[in-house]
């Protein structure tokens, strides 16, 4: 069962794939109702973290791991797009970079990591510091998204999306973080911060 749930999840979410708006509307609820549930870790100055210390806020999520050689280097760079693009318009909305290889990804090799796409870290946080298991269930149920490793790989199989949570903890819209609609994100977190 362990590993049909990976499998499970990822036909789950392609099922729900047309059910979300395509826009924020901080009016109704979202069709979806994922609520980010509780995880705790350290992030890449060995500071803990933990997702309850972003109630209250708006907040964007997406999943990376350092030894990544497919999705994750254009994936963070757009984040870093996101993160400048927000800098210019005076927007602040804090991003969160979940490793789904905890292993491997210590404290040091996520600010080498962020170091890389010159990471703003005030605004930005590259999280580990829990098992593989753990990261792998919250991939799963909070966001709807497979995380696991691939067979006979050092590589994982995980979310290209960009995620954003509202202030009570509640999944409200998700992006393509390869071909990242910087627009649309940028009118989205505009609504959610004036």
């Amino acid at each position: 069962m362990k590993k049909i749930w990976p499998l499970l999840s990822f036909i789950l979410l392609l099922a729900l794939a047309g059910c979300g708006s395509s826009e924020v509307n901080l009016d109704e609820e979202f069709s979806m109702k994922l609520e980010v549930g509780e995880l705790e870790g350290v992030n890449q100055d060995e500071q803990s973290f933990s997702t309850s210390d972003q109630a209250g806020e708006f907040w964007l999520v997406n999943f990376i791991f350092t030894n990544c050689d497919t999705v994750c280097p254009p994936m963070t760079a757009n984040m870093a797009r996101v993160q400048r693009e927000m800098k210019e318009s005076g927007v602040e909305v804090p991003i969160v970079s979940f490793s789904i290889d905890p292993e491997k990804d210590s404290p040091a090799a996520l600010k080498e990591y962020g170091d890389l796409y010159k990471a703003d870290y005030t605004q930005w946080d590259f999280v580990t510091g829990y098992d593989q298991e753990t990261i792998e269930r919250f991939a799963n149920v909070s966001f709807m998204v497979p995380a696991s490793k691939e067979e006979g790989s050092d590589q994982y199989m995980h979310s290209t999306s960009i995620f954003l949570v509202d202030k009570e903890g509640f999944v409200r819209e998700s992006y393509s973080g390869l071909e990242v609609p910087l627009e649309e994100i940028m009118d989205d977190l505009k609504k959610v911060t004036d």
